[in-house]
């Protein structure tokens, strides 16, 4: 189709599933996903990626794989419940560049609750923003990325290369995580990183997405991908993800 009428009909796409995204970052929001406490959040990410058909790849970031690599931060604190995902889409005829879609989950401590108007793990939408910890930084850009290629197969579109969808922990620390998935192998012509910018003097970045905002992000990702297929592989049990789970479920039935 020519191209102005192409992102007529993806920014159509991302405003139909507009509400399933919502709904998904908020979600996602609930879980506390301070460092060394993303374990639940990221089994909620690898679930919502198998339910999208993709081959999800979850594992324990392993220090001593990392730590002669170039951008390598020291560690001092356990990693043992430091798990990266990663979701692959694979066409059948690889024929464009690929793409890195990445994004954190983990998020900064929320302080003192007592400066807090409401729980920071509870989100709530005021004014057309999302208000919770880690709704912005970057939940959103994780919500984004996954439905702007569900709007692509909407339309009976996907990319014509592999797409790797990463959601990784200790970006707020270290970005050992980013360099964890590069370790593994993963490698693209190009990445995005639909990390958020300032949204408007005197609000908190971080905490805060305003919905037009994230239609536009979701849009700009669906814009910049390509052509059909798709590929799915099994995903073992992750613990914590069941309910995810049965939840993606009823909403890929409907």
């Amino acid at each position: 189709m020519p191209e102005r009428i192409a992102d007529e009909a993806i920014l159509r796409a991302v405003d139909d599933g507009f509400d399933r995204q919502l709904a998904f970052l908020a979600d996602l929001v609930r879980f506390p996903s301070q460092r060394g406490e993303e374990h639940a959040a990221q089994s909620f990410m690898a679930a919502a990626y198998e339910a999208n058909g993709y081959a999800v790849d979850m594992w324990r970031v392993d220090v001593d794989a990392i730590r002669d690599l170039p951008g390598f931060s020291p560690v001092a604190v356990s990693y043992d419940d430091a798990f990266n995902v990663v979701a692959t889409h694979t066409p059948k005829n690889a024929t464009g560049r690929s793409l890195i879609l990445n994004g954190h989950i983990d998020v900064v401590p929320t302080g003192p609750l007592d400066r807090w108007v409401r729980d920071p793990y509870d989100p709530v939408i005021e004014d057309g923003w999302m208000h919770g910890r880690g709704a912005g930084d970057m939940k959103a850009g994780l919500s984004a990325c996954l439905y702007a290629l569900a709007a692509l197969r909407g339309l009976g579109y996907q990319p014509a290369a592999k797409v790797f969808l990463q959601s990784v922990v200790e970006e707020e620390c270290t970005g050992n995580g980013a360099l964890a998935c590069l370790q593994r192998g993963y490698r693209a012509d190009a990445a995005f990183i639909p990390e958020p910018l300032e949204p408007r003097a005197g609000a908190g970045r971080a905490d805060l997405v305003q919905g037009r905002g994230r239609r536009r992000s979701a849009a700009r990702v669906g814009r910049f991908l390509g052509r059909r297929q798709r590929h799915r592989k099994g995903l073992p049990h992750h613990p914590g993800a069941e309910a995810a789970r049965n939840r993606l479920e009823r909403e890929k039935s409907r």
